[in-house]
């Protein structure tokens, strides 16, 4: 008789445990790709509940989350990879149906096509990058390089599909927005989108919104001395959009000028004129804002959407946050680039994600096309960069009842960049990569 007598489901309830649950979700999986041994469904089973007993203390109930990872690890240990990517999927589905039944889902998950979360999780699956103790076990095989060049490659698949739809559509589409929260890799795809546009014989015209952004001085400060100018209202939309119209019009406007030392905008600085079979092409945090683009016909538009949309499970059962990610991105490339205190970041991303939940996510469904900027080989490079920061913000932070969020935040991310093999030896990572963007070396200007 088995020593196991009950698990905890994840509603914390104690129930009796039961072999034939786990042959049945191993057979289950195995059914969905051709195979009908149910002898074989027992045998795993066996397998599971033996490795289960040997890990468990005296006295201790395992948990249903914790039963799953063995069943995962026996199928895979035993050949089983088809059954075992089944059976990861069906997981997945659930877990994602029970949390929109629990908290009926947020907003970031509504608003991303589930078909598109399921592109990139069957992808992370075949790459053996879905979970961080998956991409560990490659980083030790010595496969960094590979899971660089795998992922670099899927992305450009993207930025391809995306020019298609573009090119398709030459002859009605007049401005191209690429757009995404901070962070998500927006300039080097527009560069990226632009160049392979360029290539199919389409003339493509920038248009720098971040040059519209009112004087900094105009905007109110909270008890930090902190700025919001995350939010829409931050730039000139009502002159943007009469810009857009009067370009696509075929009228001559002049571009105001930002000076990001000073935070002055200066007026009718930049002549500008578009001809007839030119695109205007814009990257733009809030490039799917509803009054951006207020008045310009759908037909003439064309908005790209940019995620870090990472699937990958940590040691917790949980995915990847991509907020977390963005946030990392952006202590790199503000340190980098704009000489800003990675702290100060942190200390400021509750701006960022506001802004975003109510002036970026809702708009997520009007786009195009949706590109996924998740690099499953940035968290290694980012514990090997970021991991002591974030311990010694955590523990800073820890009784600071004003910095709660930026104390969950570091908190959160030293535990998830704990679990990660540090890489310190970036040469792999290419010039052009997304990430370089970030964490310097990139072969574009940004």
């Amino acid at each position: 008789m088995s020593p196991i007598q009950s698990v905890i489901k994840r509603s914390g309830a104690i129930v009796p445990f039961n072999k034939e649950r786990i042959t049945n979700a191993i057979y289950r999986a195995a059914v969905s790709v051709g195979g009908r041994d149910r002898a074989v469904a027992e045998a795993l089973a066996d397998q599971v509940v033996a490795q289960l007993e040997a890990q468990l203390l005296p006295g201790v109930h395992p948990q249903v989350e914790q039963i799953q990872d063995i069943v995962e690890t026996v199928l895979i240990k035993n050949g089983h990879a088809r059954t075992a990517k089944a059976y990861i999927l069906y997981r997945d589905e659930r877990s994602r149906r029970r949390q929109q039944r629990e908290r009926h889902e947020a907003l970031a998950r509504q608003n991303i096509p589930w078909r598109k979360i399921y592109e990139v999780l069957n992808w992370s699956i075949d790459h053996g990058v879905h979970t961080i103790s998956a991409l560990n076990e490659r980083i030790e095989r010595g496969q960094f390089a590979d899971i660089v060049a795998e992922s670099d490659l899927a992305y450009q698949q993207q930025i391809d599909l995306a020019a298609d739809m573009i090119r398709e559509r030459r002859d009605e589409i007049r401005v191209a927005v690429v757009a995404g929260p901070s962070s998500s890799g927006k300039t080097t795809t527009t560069i990226k989108l632009s160049r392979q546009l360029q290539e199919m014989g389409l003339h493509l015209v920038p248009l720098t919104v971040d040059h519209y952004f009112y004087n900094l001085e105009d905007h109110p400060k909270d008890e930090f001395g902190d700025y919001d100018y995350e939010t829409p209202q931050a730039l000139d939309l009502e002159l943007i959009n009469q810009h857009l119209k009067a370009l696509i019009a075929g009228e001559r406007v002049l571009i105001p000028y930002y000076d990001f030392r000073s935070g002055l905008r200066q007026l009718d600085h930049t002549p500008m004129q578009i001809g007839a079979d030119d695109i205007i092409l814009i990257d733009s945090l809030h490039g799917l804002y509803g009054p951006m683009m207020e008045g310009i016909d759908a037909e003439h538009r064309f908005t790209l959407y940019i995620e870090p949309l990472l699937q990958m499970r940590g040691p917790d059962g949980r995915y990847v946050r991509w907020t977390d990610l963005r946030l990392m991105r952006r202590m790199q490339r503000d340190a980098s680039h704009r000489a800003y205190d990675p702290q100060r970041t942190l200390e400021h991303w509750h701006y960022v994600r506001a802004s975003e939940m109510r002036h970026i996510i809702p708009y997520v469904n009007t786009t195009d096309c949706i590109v996924n900027s998740g690099l499953p080989y940035e968290l290694p490079v980012m514990r090997a960069r970021l991991h002591a920061a974030f311990a010694a913000w955590a523990e800073r932070y820890r009784d600071d009842p004003l910095r709660v969020d930026a104390y969950e935040r570091s908190a959160r991310i030293r535990d998830l960049l704990s679990a990660v093999h540090s890489v310190e030896d970036e040469s792999p990572i290419p010039g052009d990569s997304l990430l370089r963007e970030f964490i310097g070396g990139s072969v574009y200007t940004y």
